[in-house]
């Protein structure tokens, strides 16, 4: 018997997400060390074996854009119906009491639900630092990651421009750019694995241009730069941040970004929404990526993404949840089949197509963490990175005639049958392995409401 071997034998379908757009009946997958080895007829003795004979398996999805730590803040009444800049406002007065509990704790609830909802790879944007709490927020998201075993990227995000400076955060969460530089550069030396297979990468990723300076903006470019790592930020999401760039710095947002050097193939902008023609011509030169968000962007009414028109121009382009608190869910599937509803609603017969969004939310994401080497697709010497969703499910009787579009134009409601990372089975039959839900579920909502009574 091999070590470290997942044998899944007898797959109904295989939706390859592959250069071919390939779809494979009745086949086995043998991942070993994390590696998927063989796609064929030919059966291997391993360690663990699944029957997949009833199974459609789907590549990983890439989550490109999250903030887990708003989680504690999900569906409050009070801000449900606000846009961006007023929902920040309130919303930072309760997030500047975060610690390392509720980081421990609303990162393995967030990453969790996305495990169960097909997700292999998370990226999550912290930028959230109050003061007197320390610098290992992070150290502590990359801890669940490992005990969930889910495949992360973090950033170390940061805010340096505060209400008193012009700027969105209050005082408590905006920190210093020598402090910002020197925990970025920590980091990126302790966890940033930059080799094939990788389950741990770091970004650099300042919060937005109404949260920072243009001095952290270089500086974080240049820090980036240095180390091969790659930058991210919001952008184009509102008008109110088009006013505020245009106001501050006498330029549109995207101008904006290329003047302090942030343009290129190792930066992805989340939400996009509010790019010009010239700008998204920039972007495709360039290949600057986007991560879109489509919950997120119809909840807080910021608008739909050209999404459609990015793909054509060949723009990089990955699929998000976003942060909790403005989707007030971890559910990728569900960006699948809304963000395929949303494109159709703006470019009708013009618009992406259900496997479209699919290979968004797989090689696009792979393209935009700079994983298009090992993520993404389900092949021969890419990761063991896969989902399963039981064909008998009574709720896709009838539906089965276009697997590869299926997750867009029906969706799948709830939880997958099985999710594997890394070759390795992290849910099964719909439960997260790894930890025990009800009892993560129970102190999770302590911790929730001890940070909602600090406001």
């Amino acid at each position: 018997m091999n070590k470290g071997t997942l044998f899944i034998k007898n797959a109904k379908v295989i939706v390859t997400c592959n250069d071919k757009d390939e779809v494979l009946n009745n086949k086995n997958i043998l991942i070993e060390d994390g590696v998927i080895k063989d796609i064929s007829d030919k059966e291997y003795q391993a360690d663990k074996v699944i029957d997949a004979k009833d199974m459609i398996i789907y590549p990983g999805l890439i989550n490109t854009h999250h903030h887990l730590y708003q989680i504690f803040t999900r569906n409050l009444p009070e801000v449900q119906n606000m846009e961006l800049f007023p929902w920040l406002l309130y919303l930072y007065e309760i997030w500047k009491g975060l610690d390392d509990n509720t980081i421990k704790y609303t990162s393995l609830v967030g990453m969790g639900e996305l495990l169960k909802t097909g997700c292999t790879t998370c990226f999550d944007h912290h930028y959230v630092f109050p003061n007197g709490v320390g610098d290992n927020l992070i150290d502590v998201q990359f801890e669940a990651a490992k005990e969930l075993g889910i495949r992360m990227h973090v950033s170390r995000g940061s805010m340096s421009l505060s209400k008193k400076d012009g700027g969105l955060p209050p005082d408590s969460v905006v920190q210093s750019v020598e402090e910002i530089l020197e925990d970025s550069e920590r980091l990126i030396k302790k966890y940033h694995d930059a080799s094939p297979y990788s389950m741990r990468q770091v970004a650099l990723a300042p919060c937005s241009p109404f949260s920072v300076t243009g001095e952290l903006m270089k500086k974080s470019a240049e820090l980036a730069r240095k180390h091969k790592v790659r930058l991210h930020t919001h952008l184009c999401e509102t008008i109110d941040e088009e006013n505020f760039t245009i106001e501050k710095f006498g330029m549109r947002p995207l101008k904006y970004m290329e003047s302090v050097g942030w343009i290129g193939e190792d930066v992805w902008f989340a939400h996009g929404i509010y790019f010009n023609d010239e700008e998204l011509a920039l972007l495709a030169k360039t290949k600057t990526g986007v991560a879109h968000c489509p919950v997120s962007n119809m909840k807080l009414s910021s608008g739909i993404a050209r999404v459609s028109e990015m793909i054509k121009m060949g723009i990089p382009v990955g699929l998000a949840v976003d942060g909790s608190a403005s989707n007030d869910g971890s559910n990728i599937l569900e960006e699948i089949r809304l963000g395929f509803l949303l494109q159709r609603l703006k470019y009708s017969n013009e618009s992406l197509s259900g496997y479209d969004i699919l290979k968004i939310a797989t090689k696009g994401g792979a393209q935009v963490l700079g994983r298009q080497a090992d993520l993404g697709s389900l092949e021969i010497d890419k990761a063991g990175d896969l989902f399963m969703i039981d064909s008998t499910r009574l709720e896709l009787v009838g539906t089965q005639r276009d697997y590869k579009s299926m997750l867009g134009t029906v969706g799948v409601k709830g939880s997958v049958d099985y999710t594997v990372v890394n070759g390795k089975v992290v849910v099964d039959n719909g439960k997260l392995v790894n930890i025990d839900e009800k009892e993560i579920s129970k102190k999770a909502q302590g911790f929730m409401e001890e940070l909602n009574n600090k406001k």
